[in-house]
């Protein structure tokens, strides 16, 4: 009842905004945005704008909800200076009491046009979530329109039309998918574009700059990655992982049968003092990467494990998005329950997709997920109470990090999204007895022309029914039954299915998303994952740690009386295999020290994928081998 009420009322304030907008603005006028990134190096980005409009009310809007960030989330904390100005006189505003996003005017009599002047600050330290984190250096800036710029209320974002400018600084190149009026060096109009295509239009500027053809030969459409990076060096992608982007590429297609884009830029940022994530968007991703990952021996392993995904996202959240997420504008509260479908499937076709390029090897493909389906299994209790369904609908009012997780789960929409589909594709392999697979579900949900980008939102019932054109089966039932699941053990009937079973071993995982490199992994032993200083970063509900007492944001000081080092625990926990002692952890809590009496007996357990013999290994033998490569 309180849901249904709080739509109505979003209904009804939709109108009323319309009602106070002037009527010139619903007709399409177009908004002239300057930003002015030259003291980008400084942290601060200004914004000018030009907004036809006519005398009366008027509310403006600062992007609130942002599409792939899947909260509202958007930094107004970060703008300052906010003046607007008619005839060269100051209007006043207010800010509206219920949204801190919405801002109120009245444009006097004789003002045919809104001159609107901010600053958004740039952020210290991490700053907050995906793009309102850091995203400036020295040497570099990544410009996300929606930071700079305010749209008017109650107007859809495909009917609002900007004419953006962007100012960089001296000497600096760039790279984005907007189409390109003119360049006059360091000054670049953009052509006149509808606001939701800006918006998911990022450009990545720097001083150290590199572009990188990866079409593949006889692709019609041009691909290429462009790189900035706080050093020269650190552009120096090898030629073998430019191949295997290009393989990439080349297994998209045939993967999906179809490309919705005009052209695609992957837009990679290379800096310790940017915020490190992936960010999709329709014909860019925005991935953002440690100074030197290209350099390093893993560089392909690093690159296979976000770009492939944001790439993905281009046909599997930008052109099919669940209707939930297909929000008008951008002050409309999206429904994520459908996230893993939307980064679930995606987690799952972007770890296959690395496999069939080569970025990943077949076996860090196994590792990862015998990493998943152990942190899902039993010892990991969140699955107890909290179903796969809810990790997703909470997403907006619980996204975190943080220790607990394994109680209290986070975005596992992800991990248990990679299992689920790992399961869809091998219930399509046996109900159709090999005659169907699941790149024949890519081409009938993905494909169709090539239009440009555009939306196609669809529902859970719209997928279900796509399943069974592919092959029959209650897809539906199979669906709510993984999605309400509180079951202890990890749903690992796609590994079965597919030839592989997860087995614990003393042998250490290596692989895996290189999320616990430096750190002391003995989270299927103890119970604790630990930096390499000794900070606990998570002790699992109900292990051995936890029952002596050791909790996240504690740090170990010392193991069995010696100094702690990831390699003085690891070498505790083998001994304890033929000690009937305990492991005595020094513990520092708060300035307080305790020890800790850890009793645990079992040896280093990691997991792993093996191969099940009575089992055909349809895994390797048809999931992951290229389609592009072997013709």
């Amino acid at each position: 009842m309180l849901r249904l009420r709080n739509r109505v009322s979003l209904f009804l304030v939709a109108l009323l905004l319309l009602a106070a907008t002037p009527l010139l603005a619903q007709t399409g006028p177009t908004i002239q945005l300057t930003v002015d990134a030259t003291h980008a190096p400084d942290r601060v980005i200004r914004t000018n704008m030009v907004i036809p409009v006519k005398a009366g009310p008027l509310t403006l809007y600062y992007p609130k909800w942002i599409p792939g960030e899947h909260q509202p989330d958007g930094p107004i904390a970060n703008v300052a200076g906010l003046q607007f100005y008619g005839n060269g006189k100051r209007i006043p505003w207010v800010r509206d009491l219920l949204d801190v996003y919405t801002f109120h005017l009245t444009v006097p009599e004789g003002v045919s046009e809104l001159h609107v002047h901010f600053d958004y600050l740039e952020p210290s330290g991490f700053g907050g979530h995906y793009t309102a984190g850091v995203s400036a250096t020295d040497k570099l800036v990544v410009v996300s329109w929606n930071q700079n710029l305010l749209y008017l209320a109650g107007v859809r974002a495909q009917d609002q039309i900007f004419h953006a400018k962007l100012v960089l600084p001296q000497g600096w190149k760039y790279g984005t998918p907007l189409p390109v009026e003119s360049d006059q060096g360091d000054s670049i109009a953009f052509k006149p574009v509808v606001l939701n295509r800006l918006v998911d239009s990022p450009v990545i500027a720097g001083q150290y700059y590199r572009a990188i053809n990866l079409t593949p030969p006889g692709e019609p459409i041009h691909h290429e990655i462009d790189i900035v990076a706080d050093t020269p060096e650190a552009l120096d992608m090898s030629p073998q992982v430019q191949k295997e982007m290009t393989d990439l590429v080349a297994e998209s297609g045939k993967l999906f049968g179809a490309r919705h884009y005009r052209d695609y830029h992957f837009l990679l940022t290379l800096s310790d003092y940017v915020a490190h994530f992936g960010l999709e968007h329709h014909e860019c991703d925005d991935s953002r990467l440690p100074l030197n990952t290209l350099l390093s021996p893993n560089a392909a392993y690093v690159v296979g494990s976000i770009l492939p995904h944001e790439f993905v996202h281009s046909w599997n959240g930008k052109f099919r998005r669940p209707n939930t997420l297909s929000t008008p504008y951008y002050e409309v509260p999206e429904e994520t329950n459908l996230l893993w479908v939307y980064e679930g499937l995606t987690d799952y076709l972007g770890h296959v997709l690395a496999a069939r390029s080569g970025l990943w090897t077949k076996k860090e493909f196994h590792q990862y997920f015998a990493s998943i389906a152990a942190s899902l299994g039993p010892g990991r209790p969140g699955r107890t109470w909290r179903p796969l369904q809810d990790t997703a609908s909470a997403v907006p009012g619980m996204f975190g990090f943080g220790g607990w997780m394994n109680w209290r789960r986070g975005s596992d929409y992800y991990q248990e999204g990679d299992l689920l589909w790992l399961e869809v594709a091998t219930i399509i392999a046996r109900e159709s007895h090999g005659k169907k697979n699941f790149d024949d579900f890519c081409h009938l949900f993905y494909g169709g022309p090539n239009e440009g980008p555009q939306l196609k939102p669809y529902s859970f019932d719209q997928l279900v029914a796509a399943l069974n054109e592919i092959v029959p089966y209650d897809w539906a039932h199979f669906f709510h039954e993984r999605l309400d699941s509180v079951s202890p053990n990890a749903p690992v009937g796609g590994i079965e299915a597919s030839g592989w079973k997860v087995v614990y071993t003393s042998t250490p995982s290596g692989g895996g998303r290189g999320f616990f490199r430096g750190m002391a992994d003995a989270a299927y032993s103890i119970g604790l994952t630990v930096s390499g200083d000794g900070s606990v970063f998570d002790s699992i509900w109900n292990g051995p740690a936890f029952k002596a007492g050791v909790s996240p944001g504690m740090k170990i000081i010392a193991v069995n009386g010696r100094a702690f080092s990831p390699e003085v625990l690891n070498q505790a926990i083998k001994e304890s295999s033929t000690s009937t002692k305990p492991i005595d952890l020094l513990v520092e809590n708060d300035n307080y020290l305790k020890n800790c009496e850890v009793d645990y007996h079992g040896g280093p357990r990691y997991p792993h994928l093996v191969r099940e013999p009575n089992v055909s290994d349809y895994l390797d033998a048809h999931i992951l081998r290229p389609r592009a490569r072997h013709e």
